[in-house]
């Protein structure tokens, strides 16, 4: 029983992982620091609760669509994708391995799947198999699609500093936005948001992979063999 949930909060983040790092295609990043990243997630797990715990205690005398969207936007988006910024922030905006654009989305990932790792072991152990295959189709991906876009936005404020203050605003309001419009939709429990909600979900990801591909395209690495990579290209 405890490894089978255990395989079911974990396997999504395992494919998701792997899969990002096969579109790395050009210069893959180093294995320790991939799990660097994915302990940066880990680590901002605590303040995110602790945070998010003061923030609920604000949100007494609310009700309806009101408090629905003061715990999307608020609670959760906010303290989330504050926390998944700084981290990427404070541990890869200067790290020499981060030295193309799709580096950003690798690591923006990366941290929210550590994240989401424990978030789902969380929800997996409390609520049992179905909301592992539920979560497995939502959540855990949504968290990794919000990593996709924080890191698009991460490698254009690196590789474009001209406008490097404003790629660093969408780096987390862009990411702040998807979060709390997929919460809300999604908490409001109704029936109009929910129909609301798939096609608003399947936008979300033509837009993620179309920013994959972008910043694939743009890598300076693209045409150079593994060796004349491993000299510096």
């Amino acid at each position: 029983m405890f490894n089978n949930l255990m395989f079911i909060s974990l396997a999504p983040i395992l494919i998701i992982a792997f899969y990002i790092y096969s579109r790395d295609k050009y210069e893959k990043e180093p294995l320790r620091f991939l799990l660097k990243a994915l302990l940066a997630g880990v680590l901002i797990v605590l303040p995110v609760v602790l945070i998010e715990k003061v923030l609920t205690s604000q949100s007494e005398g609310m009700e309806g669509l009101s408090y629905v969207a003061y715990t999307a936007f608020i609670v959760a988006a906010m303290t989330e994708e504050g926390m998944k910024f700084l981290a990427f922030y404070f541990f890869f905006w200067r790290n020499k391995n981060f030295n193309e654009r799709f580096d950003g989305i690798v690591y923006a990932v990366y941290i929210s799947l550590g994240f989401a790792g424990i978030e789902n072991l969380v929800y997996v152990f409390s609520g049992g198999y179905s909301v592992g295959v539920i979560r497995a189709l939502t959540a855990v991906p949504a968290h990794a699609l919000f990593g996709i876009v924080m890191g698009y936005y991460f490698g254009l404020a690196k590789f474009k500093p001209g406008s490097s203050k404003l790629y660093l605003i969408m780096a987390f309001l862009l990411p702040y936005l998807f979060h709390g419009v997929y919460d809300f939709l999604l908490m409001g429990n109704s029936p109009v948001l929910l129909t609301i909600f798939i096609p608003v979900f399947i936008y979300f990801w033509i837009t993620g992979f179309r920013k994959m591909s972008i910043a694939s395209d743009a890598s300076s690495f693209r045409g150079f063999s593994d060796e004349e990579i491993n000299q510096g290209g």
